[in-house]
């Protein structure tokens, strides 16, 4: 599979009620590293196997939420032509240049409403920082990690009403595929989207209200971390949400909690290969709880409305 286009997330904007317990949890319980401050007061994160200089944003605000997603893509020339596109597609609103430097070590980034109400943004260019080690001959990790030690930020899972526009909109345009859907008779009433070989790159589940967040996740290495996970987050006091677990869609691993200003955070591991040519899995709303948690085919009311 080429990787081209759209080569993966780059980066996820989170607002903060309390920007000093935020950046607590950011960094000692999910282990992230923090990789600067701005005049703004935002703080830049990654975690500790992006080259990038940041994964993650966060800034104090009145409320909990997502401010915007970024997707990272191959060149200054793909990111003219699917910023055009986008443009011509009628599907995007609020569209807008943000000229290089306004983040952090990035270049200019477009950025556009999808019809579900969410802001995204394409981006060709971040600063390279490393992961801690050296390009050659290097050791399998770094030392002094803390938390639980996520290698990426790997998708987003988010709220809206106009799911199959922003479907059309991810699809059509931006080149994305659908790995996985639940539907509901004709209605798609979920969908896993992926421009590379994971199972998903973000997802979308549909929802009366425009632009809610239900969660940001970070890739661990093994079902092992997972479980430390779960004890990192009872030995720091975390509120859990739930997990342990098993998806049944993806096949992940996981487990749920909430940073202190109540944004979702998953952590997970496992899930399969995906390439073009796989057949799109599809789950039904009657199977929607095994879908959801493998393990005990029950669906929770709080993983399905709580979000920001």
């Amino acid at each position: 599979m080429a990787m081209t286009g759209v080569l993966r997330p780059g980066h996820v904007a989170l607002r903060v009620t309390d920007l000093d317990a935020g950046v607590k949890h950011y960094r000692d319980v999910i282990g992230l590293m923090e990789t600067g401050r701005d005049a703004q007061g935002r703080v830049y994160f990654k975690a500790w196997d992006e080259h990038d200089h940041h994964s993650v944003v966060l800034r104090e605000a009145d409320s909990a939420g997502m401010d915007y997603m970024g997707f990272r893509v191959d060149c200054e020339e793909t990111l003219e032509r699917l910023a055009a596109a986008v443009e011509g597609s009628g599907l995007a609103t609020d569209l807008q240049w943000i000229g290089a430097g306004e983040q952090l070590h990035t270049g200019r980034r477009f950025r556009f409403t999808v019809p579900t109400g969410h802001a995204m943004e394409l981006f060709a260019h971040k600063d390279k920082v490393g992961n801690g080690m050296p390009d050659v001959n290097p050791d399998p990790w770094p030392d002094d990690l803390k938390g639980m030690q996520p290698t990426r930020f790997d998708h987003c899972l988010l709220y809206g009403d106009d799911l199959d526009g922003t479907v059309k909109l991810f699809t059509e345009v931006l080149g994305f595929q659908v790995a996985e859907r639940v539907m509901a008779g004709d209605t798609m009433v979920s969908a896993f989207l992926t421009c590379s070989t994971k199972p998903h790159d973000i997802a979308f589940i549909r929802h009366p209200e425009k632009n809610r967040f239900h969660h940001c996740s970070f890739i661990l290495g093994s079902w092992g971390d997972v479980l430390r996970a779960a004890d990192i987050i009872s030995k720091k006091d975390v509120s859990l949400d739930i997990g342990p677990t098993r998806h049944g869609i993806t096949r992940g691993e996981t487990i749920y909690f909430f940073d202190p200003s109540g944004n979702r955070n998953e952590v997970f591991s496992g899930g399969y290969i995906y390439y073009p040519d796989k057949p799109v899995i599809t789950w039904t709303v009657e199977d929607l709880g095994r879908a959801i948690f493998y393990h005990d085919r029950k669906l929770n009311d709080a993983f399905l409305n709580v979000h920001t």
